[in-house]
């Protein structure tokens, strides 16, 4: 009796390998369109006091959407996960969120290193 194992084996082996953990933070940051950069860039320079910049999500999904991006897209995508990015150009980000039985909106906060 042959073994089974080798009877269903592709003829082919794959060419392609497993992501590695180290890669994934590069291939999220090259996958982040150009426009998402552009309005928080935008919204950083007009909010900027001179020590920090605090940026509105929902201002940049609004601004987002006039360039023609879905507010789906937006968030299936993670495209507003920037922080390392911005981190990487300088910056300390931090962002905010409510939480369970708390009402505001939800926020980044850039300041200079």
């Amino acid at each position: 009796m042959q073994d089974l194992f080798f009877e269903r084996r592709p003829k082919e082996m794959a060419t392609v390998a497993p992501i590695r953990a180290s890669e994934i933070k590069k291939i999220r940051e090259t996958s982040i369109p150009s426009d998402i950069f552009e309005v928080f860039n935008q919204h950083i320079t007009e909010n900027f006091t001179g020590f920090s910049a605090v940026v509105y999500q929902d201002a940049i999904v609004k601004a987002l959407e006039v360039r023609g991006l879905s507010r789906s897209d937006i968030y299936k995508y993670h495209w507003l996960d920037i922080e390392d990015s911005y981190r990487k150009a300088g910056w300390i980000v931090t962002y905010d969120k409510p939480g369970y039985n708390e009402s505001y909106e939800a926020f980044f906060v850039f300041k200079k290193k």
